[in-house]
């Protein structure tokens, strides 16, 4: 029996470069991840994340115009003075948690 199969996907060029880079960082081959991929797959019965939209989408203020922009930083002075705010501490928490970070 062959020790190894090949397996071939078709990735998006920027997102297959972004992965690498970080595997690379972390000292872990492609074909070693996408392994460790298949195997967390076979333990977990199913995909070894949660898949779902997130709750809000995050705003990407380089791609605002100057209203949208301030229409954003409207909607938090009004949050601000209805007191729907939250520490940095917690809100840090949170983006971790939501981003698994």
């Amino acid at each position: 029996m062959a020790k190894t199969a090949n397996l071939y996907a078709r990735i998006e060029p920027d997102v297959k470069e972004q992965a690498e880079g970080i595997l690379s960082a972390l000292g872990i081959p492609a074909s070693n991840a996408i392994n460790m991929f298949y195997k967390q797959i076979i333990l977990q019965r199913g995909l070894p994340f949660e898949v779902k939209m997130p709750a809000s989408r995050l705003v990407d203020a380089s791609v605002l115009s100057d209203a949208e922009m301030d229409a954003e930083l409207e909607k938090g002075y009004a949050d601000m003075k209805a007191g729907r705010t939250k520490s940095a501490k917690s809100a840090f928490a949170d983006i971790r948690k939501d981003y698994g970070l």
